[in-house]
């Protein structure tokens, strides 16, 4: 017991030592002189992210999930013991009364550029912000989407929290993991891919900058909107049409379930020529592993089952 005792307490000092440290967060640089001891998160996917680093004791609730996702059994299990402060996206007086030293969201991931909840609105109450990688595109330009964003917030998670060799643990396994899923995939003639997220009239889609696009790529698939300069965003389907996708990927969440999503397009007459509709080519993500998160590389297994039938 007492041996148990005293390696805590030098992991703590070397943690202790690593700090202050210092992180890219989209256009800022964002310096800790110690570990967060009070998190928020907002969504499903960066609370994972919180969760698999091993932090859930560092937090004192999560935001922005209930209002649009249910959690599935492994996440309810996960954060039981944690509060939502907010079914959808916090206010900064929901924040603040919370007493968080620390808040890991994202542009259109709990904050909105212009919106009360900023990195700049929550200095005021001590609040330091990390911004979700995938979401700067919309304050400013970033390189497309990659499998290394996420790998990228991983890593900073474990800087801030002082935790890195975890971090880098994770991040070794899921690189080694994506190698041997897809060591076998035919790149030579990419399959024709198109996300639905969402939306009858107008379908919402992931472009260029959205993490979909890098776990088709990966899969050996390419997205057919991966010129949209955007990470989501709402577009006709006519574009869908003259681009023939051969696999529709469906993000699950929300009220309209992906059964009724894929009803839709097969009822549609404008969608009927659409090769994926008349091959009933689906693969169904859930959000999870639609958004930037632990779950991505399981998603890539998904996909690459999907379009190869591994």
């Amino acid at each position: 017991m007492i041996r148990l005792s005293l390696a805590a307490l030098l992991l703590s000092a070397t943690a202790a030592f690593a700090f202050p440290v210092t992180v890219q967060s989209c256009d800022r640089d964002v310096t800790f002189d110690a570990a967060p001891t009070r998190a928020i998160s907002n969504d499903v996917n960066l609370t994972e992210m919180m969760l698999v680093l091993g932090l859930r004791e560092r937090m004192v609730g999560y935001t922005g999930i209930s209002g649009w996702k249910t959690l599935d059994e492994e996440m309810r299990a996960d954060v039981v013991e944690l509060p939502e402060l907010s079914a959808r996206y916090p206010t900064k007086e929901v924040l603040a009364a919370a007493e968080p030293d620390f808040f890991f969201a994202g542009w259109n991931y709990g904050m909105k550029v212009g919106g009360e909840v900023t990195p700049e609105t929550l200095a005021a109450f001590d609040i330091a912000v990390y911004e979700l990688t995938e979401s700067c595109i919309h304050i400013g330009p970033k390189a497309r989407s990659s499998m290394d964003d996420m790998y990228n917030d991983i890593l900073n998670l474990g800087k801030i929290f002082g935790v890195e060799a975890k971090a880098e643990e994770l991040v070794n396994g899921w690189q080694a993991r994506l190698a041997e899923v897809t060591a076998t995939v035919d790149r030579s003639a990419p399959l024709r891919v198109f996300v639905y997220d969402s939306g009858e009239k107008a379908p919402f889609t992931a472009g260029a900058y959205a993490m979909p696009t890098a776990m088709i790529e990966a899969a050996g698939g390419v997205n057919i909107m991966a010129d949209l300069e955007k990470s989501w965003a709402e577009i006709g389907w006519e574009p869908v049409v003259e681009r023939n996708p051969e696999v529709v990927v469906i993000v699950n969440y929300g009220e309209v379930t992906a059964e009724q999503k894929i009803a839709f397009m097969k009822a549609n007459p404008a969608l009927s020529d659409i090769d994926a509709v008349k091959n009933d080519r689906f693969v169904v993500l859930e959000y999870v592993e639609a958004t930037p998160g632990p779950r991505n590389i399981k998603a890539v297994e998904k996909l690459v089952a999907g379009f190869w039938g591994n």
